[in-house]
């Protein structure tokens, strides 16, 4: 005990040297104390740093524990999973001397054709401290180093992620990055989700419709050498994407087998005008701004279109297939024969503005972003004269992506309701929509399109047992400033059953090629709309079982 103000030392001051004494042995003290300080905290981060590393090689507890939810179609069959996996490690000087030999047989037993009996007996007896003897292991590998438990030969267990449909969804599912993290398609946008929860994500999409429109598409893109091959179906009145493929595609599972650009999910990132399907929104907007279904317009010849000097600034022409039933055919007949003279024609007697309205409220004229992504900005109009006017009504001068166009035609058809596409199951309830048109003018186009599909360009899409609704398209492609008349793109769009649709389909070919059974043509009445039939006689009996 000592008290404020007193000697603590029991003998009192002893002098200079005496105090010099007791300094001594309070560093002596003070020493001791720091070294067995400095021992704990290295003793304790050594037991820390072993303890996690152990828990990282090992794999910490036994239970399983998934760090990322499954992924899953409508029907519940697995896109996306994580598995364990594991890395074999060696840690020479954790290895006993009674164990060496085993360990050595042992890493050749599981890896002969990695490491020889002398290469394993060699690296056992090492100096090494750690070092990975074969990442990501095989089952049978791990299962061989599991049983032999010699300590210093051990698996550090991880999970990977899988993807049973391969490049089958490759596009609409993604793929993860190394730390785990979603990268691109609904890995990527609910990868929150995930991360954060146990039960699986439910996609829109199903499996047995995605198989039929990969094969189709693959067929199509060798038979007719495209560069690229795409197919989309949705649901019109709930939004949900049933299937979506675009070719080429890649192995979530070994990226590197394939080009990168292959990832560029075409539907969505990729622009094109879009040819005679537009001739579609050029109808509605006759309708929808008064001018009579039964009006004529003469098509004998090519429509001449002047400047304000009274100059041919442009000539609109059709197609050298096209003829005429009759030197002058209406509004419904233009359509249905794709006449580009009529569209034309149609489209100057429009209200100025109209068209860009009109386009603008089926969300055209920019990127959509969409709940699984964004797509790639538009390239409209930059000027609405008369000449821009008369070629945007037959899908010129106007570049938009596939998505952009399957939601607007499914809009203008479905009884002018513009729905929001969503790639998660939805069960029946209120619906993420607008109206964009008016339900009777809607109801108008349902039965010419139906013409299309049953006398003119679209009856190779005809399936027996259902009516379907179409347009097609052929749309020469516009690269560096000039129209090159040996590149197109071809697509056809289809609504079913025509009467009351519930799916919208799209199927567009990038530079098709004529073929000896097409005579050389490339048009999509050659190509896109079999393609198309093809697809559908196999999925009708899967979405009306």
């Amino acid at each position: 005990m000592f008290e404020v103000g007193k000697d603590i030392f029991k003998h009192g001051f002893l002098g200079a040297r005496g105090d010099m004494v007791a300094r001594k042995r309070l560093r002596i003290v003070y020493m001791f104390f720091l070294f067995a300080f400095v021992l704990f905290v290295g003793r304790t981060l050594q037991l820390g740093i072993q303890g996690t590393d152990k828990s990282r090689r090992v794999g910490g507890a036994t239970d399983w524990n998934v760090q990322r939810a499954d992924i899953v179609d409508r029907n519940g069959d697995i896109l996306a999973k994580n598995v364990e996996s594991g890395h074999i490690f060696l840690r020479p000087r954790a290895i006993k001397e009674k164990d060496r030999e085993d360990a050595a047989r042992v890493i050749h037993e599981a890896m002969p054709y990695e490491y020889s009996l002398a290469d394993a007996i060699a690296l056992v007896n090492s100096n090494k401290t750690f070092m990975y003897l074969k990442k990501y292991a095989s089952d049978a590998q791990r299962d061989i180093v599991k049983k032999a438990k010699i300590e210093g030969v051990e698996i550090e267990k991880i999970q990977t992620r899988k993807y049973p449909k391969r490049r089958l969804f490759s596009h609409v599912v993604g793929f993860v990055g190394q730390d785990g993290r979603g990268l691109e398609g609904a890995e990527k946008y609910y990868n929150d989700y995930l991360v954060e929860n146990k039960d699986p994500l439910r996609l829109s999409v199903d499996s047995r419709i995605q198989a039929v429109f990969y094969d189709q598409l693959t067929i199509a893109m060798q038979k007719y050498s495209t560069l690229a091959a795409m197919g989309m179906l949705m649901d019109s009145r709930t939004g949900e994407i049933i299937a979506m493929v675009s070719l080429p595609d890649f192995d979530p599972e070994n990226l590197r087998a394939d080009p990168v650009s292959n990832r560029l999910f075409k539907p969505m990132r990729s622009v094109y005008e879009m040819g005679s399907i537009f001739k579609i929104f050029n109808t509605a907007l006759a309708l929808e701004n008064g001018i009579p279904i039964e009006k004529e317009y003469y098509v004998a010849k090519p429509f001449p279109i002047h400047d304000k000097f009274g100059r041919v600034a442009h000539r609109i022409t059709d197609i050298r297939s096209f003829k005429p039933p009759r030197p002058s055919i209406n509004v419904e007949e233009i359509m249905l024969h794709s006449c580009n003279v009529g569209s034309a024609q149609i489209a100057l007697d429009l209200p100025d503005g109209a068209q860009k309205e009109f386009f603008e409220r089926l969300h055209m004229d920019k990127a959509l972003s969409l709940e699984f992504g964004r797509t790639e900005n538009t390239i409209p109009q930059r000027k609405w004269g008369p000449v821009e006017r008369a070629t945007l009504s037959f899908g010129h001068g106007y570049a938009i992506t596939p998505m952009h166009l399957m939601l607007g035609v499914n809009a203008v058809t479905n009884g002018g309701i513009y729905i929001y596409p969503t790639l998660q199951k939805r069960s029946v309830g209120v619906v993420r929509g607008e109206r964009v048109l008016a339900d009777e003018i809607s109801a108008k186009l349902r039965p010419i399109m139906l013409r299309v599909a049953e006398e003119t360009s679209g009856k190779q899409a005809r399936v027996s047992g259902i009516k379907i609704a179409g347009k097609t398209a052929s749309a020469e492609k516009y690269i560096n400033g000039k129209i090159d008349k040996k590149r197109n793109i071809t697509a056809f769009v289809g609504i079913f059953p025509a009467d009351a649709p519930q799916y919208t389909i799209l199927v567009v070919l990038d530079e098709p090629k004529g073929t000896k059974e097409s005579w050389g043509w490339r048009t999509a009445a050659w190509n896109a709309v079999p393609t198309t039939g093809k697809i559908l006689d196999g999925i009708l009996p899967l979405l009306f079982d």
